[in-house]
């Protein structure tokens, strides 16, 4: 296979699908721009279903529905676990300490 066979075939990008408007965007111009797209959900909490807030069942089937529409393939991927060691217990000890950490930069 020649060197220019490789950089001929589209380049596979993984998004991050939240079922919001961002992800759903970065994945549509990612495809017009003619890259391969697949959409990766990763559920990070562990809640009940209530009308209370966002809940994860809905944010995976507005990102089943935008990934559908678009036609590209979608991953899940249960994080809730591993987030509650590495990102909720850290925010918890760290809040009690005074401080105010940002969990989404951890």
């Amino acid at each position: 296979m020649k060197s220019s066979d490789l950089s001929a075939a589209p380049k596979k990008v993984i998004v991050g699908m939240s079922g919001g408007v961002d992800s759903s965007v970065s994945a549509y111009l990612l495809l017009e721009q003619g890259y391969c797209v697949e959409g990766l959900f990763m559920k990070n909490w562990e809640e009940d279903d209530t009308d209370e807030y966002c809940a994860a069942s809905q944010d995976l089937a507005d990102a089943q529905a935008v990934c559908a529409k678009l036609g590209i393939p979608l991953h899940t991927i249960n994080f809730a676990a591993e987030y509650w060691d590495r990102v909720f217990e850290y925010f918890l000890q760290e809040y009690r300490a005074g401080r105010t950490p940002n969990p989404d930069i951890m």
